[in-house]
């Protein structure tokens, strides 16, 4: 039995976090559509509620029918889902008369109840909600208040149901995490064997059975989901998997013989295949972004294709497609928002069935399913990178030679944050290593590379821009380089790195000195919204 917590989506921005942090309790969970209980499940122990951008009020907003699960799992309501319990079952939700949102402070905790227990009195809890909770149903009691909410919190006095109008998910409500242990573990009763090794072990034993002696074919990438699905695939299947790396010529400097090098040593069957020369020549002179999108996802289709085809009796193709890719908190109305599930193009003729081992995972799981495979550590830290590659960190078209600049500055850039050390302590510390990175705490410090903590960097050229300069009293006409570096936990928001003064002197001063046709550094401080993390 794979015990499993059950997150409802409302439609809440924070409902992936929900999810992330039953995870990290080493509880398996997945999120579904508000309306998509399963009824018929017996490996459910327990369910979530999530918030909601509606009020209870509205006549759009999601509802669900409690009855499927009330009375017979344990229930907790978060926000929205707390509001809808309590306007379902007999109580009374209202229009607050000024927004609650941001900080507050328990002032009144119920510590003998069991989903506040090791609570503080005076706890932070983050609110964000325009409605609040006026009456709780009978049969139930206020556990927990703040100066403004009388029911920030309440309990079912018969039945396994808490609800809070808080959000314990978040990084603001302090205790947040000990609350959903509380719920989880204590109350729905996780025996908490859900962890990296676990997964490796019964996801190998599934695909096994699942492709017996099939063959498979996979795309990589060179980034940490698609190697990550090819070792498990390797470890299930040995040499029925069979893997290709395009290079379309746009890869970061020596990264198609670095990564073929990884993948070989890793005992991959790898096929690379160095289409560079095409997909630059169908490049030639053009300049809008989403037209050079469109021809290296065309090229990159054919090229596959072409390959795969003479895979001669593959029934499947591997995907590193990851829990996220597959969570529609947009498509909870039935719509479909976006297709992750796609075959990428191919030919209806392969008829290839699609094989997706990491369909359950967050990435920072992915990272630990990697380093529980031993994987290199270089390859499990990769940070995200474009499928176009550098053709959307050049501004204009594209040529070999721009390719190459960028390439050099990058190099130089992505070397540097490698190589400079800090000091991290109190929540910094804890926000790094929470993200999987490799660190020991010692007297509450950890030191780990700038790289490390950051969610994406990269230069981008402005190869249709000119700037003068001066280099051994000679006039030059040259390019400027913009570097760009991002903290996030999942890239739907970003904010810039405050990177230290003497490495940007140090990045900028290598990058003119040593890459011919860049004589100006630049530093993007936009964050994301309203600016995008790449350029183009």
């Amino acid at each position: 039995m794979q015990q499993k917590i059950i997150i409802l989506d409302f439609g809440s921005q924070t409902t992936q976090l929900i999810g992330r942090r039953v995870r990290e309790l080493d509880t398996f969970c997945e999120i579904m559509p508000y309306n998509k209980f399963p009824k018929d499940d017996p490996d459910v122990i327990g369910v979530i509620l999530s918030g909601s951008p509606y009020s209870v009020h509205d006549p759009e907003a999601f509802k669900v029918d409690l009855n499927q699960f009330v009375g017979k799992l344990p229930v907790l309501g978060i926000c929205y889902g707390a509001q809808y319990i309590s306007n379902t079952l007999g109580g009374k939700v209202e229009k607050a008369d000024t927004r609650e949102y941001g900080r507050a402070n328990l002032k009144t905790v119920d510590s003998e109840n069991t989903l506040f227990k090791g609570f503080e009195q005076n706890s932070q809890v983050w609110m964000s909600h325009g409605d609040t909770i006026t009456a709780i149903p009978d049969g139930f009691k206020c556990i927990a208040s703040t100066a403004d909410v009388k029911y920030a919190a309440f309990a079912s006095e018969q039945q396994p149901i808490w609800a809070v109008q808080f959000h314990p998910e978040v990084f603001h409500s302090l205790q947040g995490t000990q609350l959903l242990k509380n719920f989880v573990v204590d109350i729905c009763g996780s025996r908490q064997d859900w962890s990296a090794d676990s997964f490796v072990e019964t996801t190998v034993a599934e695909l096994k059975a699942q492709l017996g002696d099939d063959k498979v074919i996979l795309g990589l990438s060179g980034g940490v989901d698609s190697s990550v699905a090819a070792v498990l695939l390797n470890k299930a299947i040995g040499k029925n998997l069979t893997c290709i790396f395009v290079d379309h010529g746009m890869l970061r400097k020596n990264e198609f013989r670095d990564v073929l090098h990884d993948y070989e040593c890793l005992g991959l069957n790898v096929i690379g295949v160095d289409a560079s020369a095409k997909f630059f020549a169908d490049l030639a002179g053009v300049t809008d972004p989403e037209q050079k999108r469109k021809i290296i996802g065309r090229d990159f289709v054919e090229v596959f294709n072409a390959e795969a085809k003479k895979q001669t009796g593959a029934k499947w193709l591997g995907q590193g497609t990851i829990y996220p890719d597959r969570i529609e908190s947009l498509n909870i109305t039935g719509k479909v928002i976006k297709s992750h599930h796609n075959v990428g193009g191919l030919p209806e003729e392969m008829n290839l069935k699609l094989c997706e081992p990491l369909k359950w995972l967050f990435k920072d799981e992915v990272r630990r399913v990697g380093r529980s495979m031993g994987m290199p550590e270089h390859l499990i830290t990769r940070h995200p990178f474009p499928g176009p590659g550098l053709a959307v960190r050049i501004l204009g078209d594209i040529t070999p030679e721009k390719v190459r600049i960028l390439q050099d500055a990058d190099d130089i850039y992505i070397r540097g944050l490698r190589e400079y050390k800090t000091t991290l302590s109190g929540e910094e510390a804890r926000r790094v290593l929470a993200a999987g990175v490799p660190a020991n705490m010692e007297n509450g410090e950890i030191e780990v590379s700038l790289y490390d903590q950051i969610w994406q960097a990269g230069a981008v050229l402005l190869s249709t821009v000119r700037s003068v300069g001066v280099m051994g009293d000679e006039r030059t006409y040259e390019h400027p380089v913009a570097l760009r570096a991002v903290t996030s936990t999942d890239a739907m928001t970003a904010d810039w790195a405050h990177l230290p003064y003497d490495f940007m002197a140090k990045v900028s001063n290598e990058i003119i000195n040593k890459v011919k046709g860049v004589n100006r550094v630049c530093y993007d401080i936009s964050s994301k919204p309203p600016s995008t993390i790449e350029w183009e």
